[in-house]
């Protein structure tokens, strides 16, 4: 007796799978203007309250660079005429389960394009670009702003054309202000020092003047 209800049991636990099959459903996903869909999920979903779907919720594949996906599920007799729903991007499309259509078909699979409402999003490379152009046209505004600025003073044309202003210092025995260049002759002329001389004073003016700098 024992041997057989081990194996009746066997056959009571599997048997609800025993007449299970695959069934494949394959398709072309693309936007409204017929850009294929690539790389993304389409993956199925259950009309609310059909609790005969539930159990293939959730399955999903990704489509490849041509936008072609494949769907593979496990159905039964009990789940002929049964629909469910392919969502891909927000957007449901409705399959019913048809078992001797996929049976009579060739190829053992059965084909459904999915075609969104949608456009595809902006591309990345253009949307890049686009922001470089911002950049380097704000940036080349900006630089001839302040060039222009430059320009309508007379130092910033002189500086132009590459004569710079001369660094100014101030006279430690008359408090004037003199060219840098011009200090030592303004030393030994204004105020008859010898050249050595002025030349150390100036030295101490002008290391003053980096301390400060730094």
């Amino acid at each position: 007796m024992r041997r057989l209800i081990v194996p009746l049991l066997l056959i009571l636990l599997f048997a609800p799978y025993a007449h299970a099959e695959t069934y494949r459903i394959t398709g072309r996903a693309t936007f409204a203007d017929n850009t294929p869909v690539t790389l993304d999920y389409v993956y199925v979903q259950c009309i609310p309250g059909d609790f005969a779907c539930y159990q293939f919720r959730g399955t999903e594949s990704i489509t490849d660079v041509y936008g072609d996906f494949a769907i593979t599920l496990d159905v039964t007799e009990d789940d002929d005429d049964l629909d469910i729903l392919l969502n891909l991007r927000g957007e449901n499309f409705t399959h019913t389960i048809n078992l001797d259509a996929y049976r009579n078909s060739t190829n053992g699979q059965l084909i459904q394009n999915l075609q969104l409402q949608q456009n595809p999003p902006p591309s990345g490379v253009f949307f890049g670009f686009g922001c470089f152009i911002v950049l380097f046209t704000l940036v080349f505004v900006s630089v001839l702003m302040r060039t222009g600025r430059r320009l309508s003073t007379r130092e910033g044309r002189m500086e132009f054309m590459g004569m710079k202003r001369a660094k100014m210092l101030e006279c430690p025995t008359c408090k004037q202000m003199v060219a840098q260049h011009e200090m030592v002759m303004h030393l030994i002329v204004e105020h008859d020092m010898e050249a050595f001389e002025a030349g150390e004073m100036v030295g101490k003016v002008m290391r003053r003047t980096w301390s400060e700098e730094e």
